[in-house]
């Protein structure tokens, strides 16, 4: 039998059942539908905190997707490690990830592709209670309708190796790349906002110095800057708020954007 790598975060950072997961999904995204035709980007950074929190500023990414619905097939997906020390980047070592929306297969043409770079690794311990991936899941089970999966849970490494990454699976239109982080981390409202204001700009302009108290995703995020330099992609921002502006108090606050890149 296919090995499954089962929810960690259901009914904690999303609701656990799944007519409440997929009303919650759609109605984020039909709120944050854009109100003109926009094109599909290549690579996208969108946020991991519980839905509650940045689920809004990850829907107005991903409504974006949505028109590409039929077109995309495969998600290429990287987010940091938050408990177990990863060195280099660490596949799953699974079959599929599962959600309350069901099964997505992993990618094993590309995880065979990987798995010959000396920087990446099987670690089934290191994606176990890992949120940085999943949290997206059901977006994307919402907005593409048949998708394979390669999950990277990204530790120490360097934004070469993450864009070498990136740029072996960046295949054509049916291969999607996304990148999970949050930006900053209990600071009060107004001095987030100037923290995070500064930190998008910086994403904006491709930089490859922010570092993990700007953005908790530092290394993907300047692994995907990198790649996005040599490859001419144009970068906009499509949402930047915090969880003051969500559904927390404005005393401590986790910073949240999300970002497009355009292939020119």
């Amino acid at each position: 039998m296919p090995s499954v790598r089962p929810t960690a975060i259901a009914g904690s950072f999303y609701p656990g059942q799944p007519e409440a997961l997929a009303r919650s999904v759609e109605a984020m995204l039909a709120a944050a539908k854009p109100v003109a035709i926009a094109p599909v980007p290549k690579a996208i950074i969108a946020p991991h905190a519980g839905h509650i929190y940045s689920g809004p500023i990850a829907a107005s990414i991903y409504a974006l997707i949505e028109p590409a619905r039929s077109r995309i097939k495969r998600v290429v997906l990287l987010g940091p490690t938050h408990r177990v020390a990863v060195h280099g980047m660490a596949l799953p070592g699974v079959d599929a990830f599962a959600t309350p929306l069901g099964n997505i297969s992993i990618d094993a043409a590309a995880v065979k592709l990987l798995m010959k770079l000396p920087y990446v690794g099987a670690s089934a311990e290191a994606h176990r209670m890992e949120h940085s991936l999943e949290v997206h899941l059901p977006f994307l089970q919402k907005v593409i309708d048949h998708f394979t999966l390669v999950p990277l849970a990204v530790g120490r490494a360097s934004a070469q190796q993450v864009a070498e990454v990136i740029s072996l699976l960046w295949g054509g239109d049916e291969t999607l790349i996304v990148v999970s982080s949050d930006l900053s981390h209990y600071l009060p409202y107004t001095e987030a906002q100037a923290t995070d204001n500064a930190t998008a700009q910086a994403i904006l302009e491709l930089r490859t110095d922010i570092n993990h108290h700007q953005a908790c995703g530092a290394t993907p995020v300047t692994g995907l800057n990198l790649l996005a330099q040599q490859r001419g992609l144009k970068p906009q921002l499509i949402d930047l708020r915090n969880s003051g502006d969500t559904a927390g108090d404005k005393s401590r606050v986790v910073g949240y954007g999300s970002f497009a890149f355009y292939e020119t």
